[in-house]
């Protein structure tokens, strides 16, 4: 007999969005909670909308109506805070807490200096969890802290699971309905076909937590995979190991057997060390034939020394390598890179966009340097005096937390919104062919880096305003008020130059025009007084701020969302796009954007 009956498992959700889809959680940890002690418990239950503020009021409906005995709260550093007040709702309510991941992992006093926290987990929770709910709270039990008599008990060290296909596949059905669709049909998901790392970068905590790297068997992989198939259905599954590819037989087998037995509807994401995909060309193939769409590559810096002094093991060449392959293969390589290292200044980050560009990605991710407890980049940070707030809010690899030696906070921000103007460099609007289709593609890019600014709770919209403004500003500086890039087989011969206005309410504005030349496309911008008489659509910076900022984060998420699934299944958008339109704060949003449209060619 159980010693706890009845569970409720949470994870807290980040209390601020990315605005990146497939970012969003799928709860896969507590889904793996669950499934370890489904056989054990008289009931489990989970609170609805866990992936934005609606959790709260769902636990304490959940704790009125269900005879729940123990809550137990996964957490992200990101989303403690969120975490500690999942828990302060179960303990009111007189229920005990337990809380694990990777947060409380590598701050178990701290978590327990919160009275309505009862336990901590540390490392992976599959067994210890199990154990706790079978014997309670006991120093037989492995892998737990807990306070007693004045201080902490600490259980002892847990090893992690050896033989992770012993591991029950996460309980999916248990999740609550995201988006009108049930927990066990996700169109976007995760799978993990393997835990740890081979290599420990200073600024991952997966070392913490899982440790060395261990592959379940490609039988144990395929057999999830096919739980999550539909052939009418194409999903976004996020293959979401610290290295999928660090072993290439099994992956290899993975892909054979996939394609042996017809799992192929899907449009897959990964991440791996640029070495590691350079070792997989022979089965790159396969891997596209399975739906591999998009690879992740930790480049992080262009900088030898930074890669070498963060512990990452990347070669520069491999990355251009691997780059390289990805696209003789059609598929998608997207960059990432940190800015912010304790020892690089302004000139050094300059140098990140430049770089991505000679790579020739398509796509880059740029993030602040975030110093995750328990990393060493935490400790590296904290004994240089550079971590300069400790709001775990902030925690999400977008805000700055840190200073490096010669770039305070503001100055980081600034180069996080540099970095993705001199990258992006107006390639989408570009390529087009009329005053519309230009502006379009100017209020999409404008809106997209408005949205990463907003990520930021410490940000008015004036001061995003003027971030984003700046950062154009210096983009121009730095290009010397000209881009030019080779005319694609889409465009068609401009016969006069489009026109186009930024104004910001400093008095300044940006004027581009397009034109061609010698088979180029070339957009010139020049700054101006506001006063100067202009022809052609002006886009007012801070009207179009305030309209990024009107929406909610978690509904600006789901029509993000079902722009993934209409994007993986053309034709079949009728029944999603209703549903969009009869959505009052959606059908208000869009009317926001017609308006600041229209409102672009007022005189």
């Amino acid at each position: 007999m159980a010693y706890f009956k009845h569970l409720c498992l949470v994870e807290a959700p980040q209390t601020i969005i990315i605005p990146f889809p497939r970012f969003i959680t799928d709860c896969i940890g507590v889904c793996y909670l669950a499934a370890a002690v489904e056989h054990d418990v008289e009931s489990l239950v989970m609170p609805d909308s866990f992936y934005n503020d609606g959790v709260f009021d769902s636990l304490r409906s959940l704790l009125k109506k269900s005879p729940i005995d123990l809550v137990a709260i996964s957490s992200m550093t990101g989303a403690f805070n969120q975490a500690e007040r999942l828990a302060r709702i179960a303990k009111e309510a007189g229920k005990f807490v337990v809380m694990g991941g990777f947060h409380p992992t590598a701050l178990p006093e701290e978590v327990l200096k919160l009275s309505c926290v009862d336990v901590v987990v540390i490392g992976e929770g599959e067994e210890t969890f199990r154990e706790l709910v079978l014997k309670g709270p006991s120093r037989d039990v492995k892998g737990l802290a807990y306070r007693e008599g004045g201080g902490i008990v600490y259980t002892g060290q847990r090893e992690t699971i050896a033989n992770i296909d012993s591991i029950r596949f996460p309980m999916r059905s248990l999740r609550p309905d995201r988006y009108g669709e049930k927990g066990n049909a996700y169109s976007i998901d995760t799978i993990y076909t393997s835990r740890g790392c081979p290599w420990s970068c200073s600024f991952c905590a997966n070392d913490q937590m899982h440790k060395g790297w261990r592959g379940r068997s490609a039988e144990n992989v395929v057999e999830e995979i096919a739980l999550l198939h539909d052939p009418n259905n194409k999903k976004l599954i996020k293959i979401w190991d610290a290295n999928f590819l660090t072993n290439i037989g099994r992956a290899e087998k993975i892909c054979d057997m996939m394609i042996e037995r017809g799992l192929t509807n899907f449009r897959i994401m990964t991440e791996s060390r640029a070495k590691d995909l350079v070792r997989a060309e022979r089965i790159l193939d396969k891997l596209r034939r399975i739906g591999l769409s998009k690879v992740g590559l930790g480049i992080e810096s262009p900088n030898e020394a930074t890669l070498a002094l963060m512990n990452k093991k990347n070669s520069l060449g491999d990355v251009a390598r691997a780059i390289e392959l990805c696209s003789k293969n059609s598929i998608g390589a997207e960059g990432y890179f940190i800015i912010g290292h304790y020892t690089e200044n302004i000139q050094d980050t300059l140098a990140y966009p430049e770089f991505a560009k000679s790579l020739g990605l398509r796509q880059a991710l740029f993030m602040i340097m975030t110093p995750y407890p328990g990393t060493g980049i935490y400790h590296e940070y904290k004994n240089e005096g550079k971590i300069r707030s400790f709001d775990w809010d902030l925690y999400n690899n977008y805000c700055p937390v840190i200073e490096t030696r010669s770039m305070d906070r503001e100055t980081l921000i600034a180069m996080l919104a540099y970095c993705n103007v001199a990258f992006n460099r107006y390639k989408s609007a570009m390529k087009r062919n009329s005053t519309n289709a230009v502006l379009i593609s100017f209020l999409i890019d404008l809106f997209q880096l408005s949205w990463l600014m907003r990520v930021n709770k410490n940000l008015t919209n004036k001061q995003i305003s003027d971030l984003v403004f700046n950062a154009l500003i210096r983009f121009l500086d730095h290009e010397h008020g000209v881009v030019e890039q080779p005319a694609t087989a889409k465009c068609k011969t401009l016969q006069q130059p489009i026109a186009l206005r930024i104004v910001h309410s400093s008095g300044k504005s940006i004027d581009y025009s397009l034109s061609e030349r010698s088979g180029n496309r070339v957009l010139t911008m020049t700054v101006q007084q506001n006063n100067r008489t202009f022809t052609g659509p002006r886009i007012q910076l801070d009207e179009l701020i305030e309209c990024a900022c009107g929406v909610s984060m978690d509904k600006l998420m789901s029509v993000l969302y079902r722009n993934e699934w209409m994007h993986n299944n053309p034709g079949r958008m009728t029944g999603l796009l209703l549903s969009l339109l009869t959505d009052r704060e959606v059908v208000g949003f869009a009317a926001k954007l017609i308006k600041l449209f229209l409102g672009s060619y007022r005189k």
